[in-house]
């Protein structure tokens, strides 16, 4: 069994904590949108802006904690022929192409178990993902999928909200072996009705429970947003605002990283 601490952890650790400034900026990109060929232009994009490490939305059609733009998203993609097994081709494209930073699918549990979650686990590892994040699966129900993924070297990223308890926290702690995603507030994704001192609160509770680095999520499109969090967070998780960039032109790679490239200053 591979020990995800001494490979995919720890790139994704060295990716995040590396900045010595400012948060790194995480993009967060659907797989399959607005093209159903665009993602590996936008994942190579991505890299070329700076980004440490992105997250890959793997298209479901009843996400619950994405907001309108990235449920329209996801919903393209699909009417786009995207699958979980495509996606992962096109990963595996992205790294043959000279994609090298660090990737996080991002999805839910529904299209895993559809695949099985071993052979989704062996099929990611080999495609070169190196973390992954299941959305609506509870600590509680964590174990077949952290077992496959430790079997095959991939980290778990775990969330947290300001409603989730200290004892709470510390267990996503304990269970995650990549980040800590950290929800900036109560809802869904692209919103910036967040309360102002929700996810500063949030990342100072959670850094009493873990080492892990902290990425906070949810609701952030701007580059003062992103230097309010510095010496909170590790990383700032940016979906909806690049989803946005990403359907409005005809050229969604270059669209994407001007985006990120404003983000970083």
């Amino acid at each position: 069994m591979t020990d995800p601490r001494s490979g995919s952890q720890a790139r994704i650790r060295q990716a995040l904590q590396g900045g010595g400034g400012s948060p790194q900026v995480v993009p967060y990109l659907m797989a399959g949108f607005p093209h159903l060929d665009d993602t590996v232009g936008m994942l190579l994009a991505a890299q070329g802006a700076g980004s440490a490490l992105v997250e890959l939305g793997l298209p479901y059609s009843d996400p619950l904690a994405d907001g309108p733009v990235i449920q329209a998203a996801g919903q393209r993609s699909l009417m786009n022929g995207m699958t979980v097994a495509r996606a992962l081709g096109q990963i595996r494209t992205a790294r043959a192409a000279g994609f090298t930073i660090p990737l996080v699918v991002m999805t839910y549990l529904n299209p895993l178990l559809r695949m099985g979650l071993g052979d989704f686990a062996g099929q990611a590892a080999d495609s070169g993902v190196d973390g992954v994040l299941v959305t609506d699966l509870p600590l509680e129900e964590m174990g077949a999928i952290g077992e496959a993924a430790a079997h095959y070297g991939l980290a778990i990223t775990t969330m947290v909200a300001p409603t989730t308890p200290d004892s709470r926290i510390r267990r996503a702690g304990e269970l995650a072996t990549g980040f800590v995603y950290c929800v900036s507030r109560t809802g869904v994704t692209g919103s910036s009705a967040a309360t102002a001192d929700e996810g500063p609160e949030l990342l100072r509770r959670a850094r009493m429970q873990t080492d892990l680095p902290l990425a906070l999520g949810f609701g952030v499109r701007r580059r003062d947003q992103v230097l309010a969090l510095t010496g909170l967070a590790d990383a700032v998780a940016v979906g909806s605002f690049l989803i946005e960039r990403a359907g409005e032109g005809s050229d969604p790679a270059r669209a994407v990283a001007e985006a990120i490239s404003q983000l970083r200053g």
